[in-house]
């Protein structure tokens, strides 16, 4: 043997942080008895605006986490924040379902005053001054559709002032 020491694989750094926000266990009533599932929905993000979110079903929690967190990654996109990812450009309502999500900008050192899944969401977009609400619903998978939604339609100045053939310092 020339190397008695163990050679170990250095690991890569993660490209994007991972946040289980639900596992739900289901059942099929089949002849013999029930069979159980687990379904898993999984947050990805970078904390620099980058965010995803993915869904996978299997028969043992790990192998459907692992399956969501795949979907999660390659459903990654950009999140328009402003204040150096700070915080949100505007206030915004989404809605998905019967779930309504608010999202509002707040001052520097508010803290992100949010529940569960949408905090989950907003920490992994880098978001840390922010205000929301959830309204209706608050089902896990229809709280993050509703959350990536409201991301999703935020625009800032530049983007408006582009749509509209105006130069930004006209706006401002």
């Amino acid at each position: 043997m020339q190397n008695d020491k163990k050679s170990f694989k250095k690991r890569e750094p993660k490209e994007f942080e991972e946040v289980v926000v639900s596992i739900n266990r289901v059942s099929k009533t089949v002849k013999g008895g029930r069979r159980m599932r687990f379904a898993a929905l999984v947050v990805v993000g970078d904390k620099k605006g980058r965010i995803g979110f993915g869904m996978g079903k299997a028969a043992e929690v790990p192998d459907a986490i692992k399956k969501a967190t795949e979907a999660a990654t390659k459903n990654v996109f950009r999140v328009n924040l402003v204040d150096n990812y700070r915080t949100v450009p505007h206030a915004i309502k989404s809605k998905h379902s019967s779930t309504t999500v608010f999202l509002a900008p707040a001052a520097p050192g508010t803290g992100v005053i949010a529940g569960g899944e949408v905090r989950s969401v907003l920490e992994l977009a880098g978001v840390s001054d922010v205000l929301s609400k959830v309204i209706g619903s608050r089902t896990p998978v229809n709280v993050v559709y509703a959350t990536l939604e409201a991301l999703k339609g935020m625009r800032t100045v530049d983007e408006i002032a582009k749509t509209r053939d105006k130069k930004v310092a006209e706006i401002r």
